[in-house]
């Protein structure tokens, strides 16, 4: 077997991986004030929130160019690779593996495996890590296979956003335009549930919101029995992100704890200022 790990722009991908020579990483499409822009090749996350704070029009995003992908997994073949397993963001918020499900028996000897990593990110780069650190020690594609599963399926993440109104108005927020109307003096957390973002909890501060996302993970860290990981991720909000890694880093002294950043497809959605805790096998 001679696989290639194909994931999207959305996913925060390690630095040990990111010149991996099996690895092919499709741009996502960022729409701000009618101008098209491929994320991580045209627009990175910096110059993403100065655009943010001076468009006239709400950003959007679109699923990758078709006709783009066609090429990728054509030249793949055409490199030798039979195999190629698609790790992309969360069928909840992308229809983006819908599409590949009805083009993947379109290449006659190239088997193309879409997968929905339900998530985005960090938790979501750290699938494809794992995906290429197990091909490279000689697995089985049925046992890749399924340790992607196990951790697909353990995997949590909890958001706080600044601003609901990114998700409502995209969207992505199930039952979001309902909550709404009750938020003064509230702050929600978020979470995903099969790769759909949904309201958590209603907290009374931002303090309490992030004391409460900080037990949870480390509720759940404890029922999951294998190591895991810590993210914190946010969106142009570095100096919270730290104090957050401070933080869960006293609570959980063992914890190995890694600080990354939402890029301009999830930054669209959450918003700027967000703030996302999760936690995942390795």
């Amino acid at each position: 077997m001679k696989l290639a790990v194909v994931t999207d722009s959305s996913a925060v991908l390690p630095e040990d991986i990111q010149q991996h020579p099996d690895l092919f990483v499709i741009p996502i499409p960022v729409i701000i004030d009618g101008k098209s822009y491929s994320e991580g090749q045209d627009i990175e996350a910096d110059a993403f929130y100065e655009m943010l704070n001076t468009s006239k029009e709400f950003p959007k995003t679109s699923q990758p160019v078709l006709g783009e992908v066609l090429a990728l997994y054509d030249d793949l073949q055409k490199q030798g690779y039979d195999t190629v397993i698609s790790i992309h963001l969360s069928a909840g918020i992308s229809g983006f593996v819908s599409t590949l499900e009805a083009i993947k028996d379109d290449f006659s000897g190239l088997k193309i495996i879409p997968f929905d990593s339900r998530i985005t990110s960090m938790p979501m780069g750290n699938m494809v890590k794992a995906t290429l650190d197990m091909n490279d020690a000689g697995a089985s594609l049925a046992e890749i296979k399924e340790r992607l599963a196990f951790i697909r399926d353990n995997v949590y993440a909890y958001l706080i956003v600044d601003d609901l109104n990114n998700l409502v108005r995209g969207g992505r927020l199930t039952n979001g335009a309902a909550l709404l109307g009750g938020l003064l003096k509230i702050k929600p957390i978020l979470t995903f549930v099969e790769g759909k973002i949904v309201l958590f909890e209603k907290i009374r501060s931002s303090k309490k919101a992030f004391a409460r996302a900080e037990d949870i993970v480390g509720q759940k860290a404890a029922a999951i029995d294998q190591p895991v990981q810590f993210f914190v991720i946010h969106a142009n909000n570095l100096e919270v992100a730290k104090i957050e890694k401070a933080k869960l880093q006293e609570k959980y002294p063992e914890a190995q704890i890694t600080i990354g950043h939402f890029g301009p497809v999830i930054g669209t959605h959450l918003g700027e200022k967000a703030i996302g805790i999760a936690i995942s096998p390795y």
